[in-house]
């Protein structure tokens, strides 16, 4: 059975497209928490996703990067020959199914518990200089 459940955060805004017949489709990545640390701490994989129609529709709709999503859906393998004539081998999750795994206004709390203000576009947070002295370690 080819089958996969995923929950993760998205580490870009899908990316949308439509076909000239108005097929919608989305494509994304999760990063999903691997369940054991490794030895430099947490570690995580990146799957590309990809998801048709209503679905793809709805994660436009409500999904933005950062936000942490519950999907299901089955694994895709393919290949195809790029400009300089090699073959190139892809493995996607098609999404089949997904869902909210947090409330929005979890999400919010979180951004404003840090205390440091918004994340920038580079997916890092101001952090001032003097913080060492509040740290619990150095």
């Amino acid at each position: 059975m080819n089958s996969v459940q995923l929950v993760g955060r998205l580490t870009r805004d899908p990316e949308v497209r439509y076909t000239e017949g108005g097929s919608s489709i989305a494509r994304f990545a999760l990063a999903v928490d691997r369940r054991f640390k490794g030895e430099n701490g947490p570690t995580a994989d990146f799957p590309n996703c990809v998801a048709f129609g209503k679905t793809a529709e709805f994660i436009e709709k409500y999904f933005h990067k950062g936000m942490r999503m519950g999907c299901q859906g089955r694994i895709q393998t393919g290949s195809y020959t790029n400009n300089d004539g090699q073959k190139v081998y892809t493995t996607d999750v098609v999404v089949e199914n997904c869902e909210f795994v947090e409330s929005k206004g979890s999400q919010q709390q979180a951004q404003d518990n840090s205390g440091f203000g918004p994340v920038g576009d580079d997916g890092f947070q101001n952090i001032p200089d003097d913080i060492d002295e509040e740290l619990p370690f150095n």
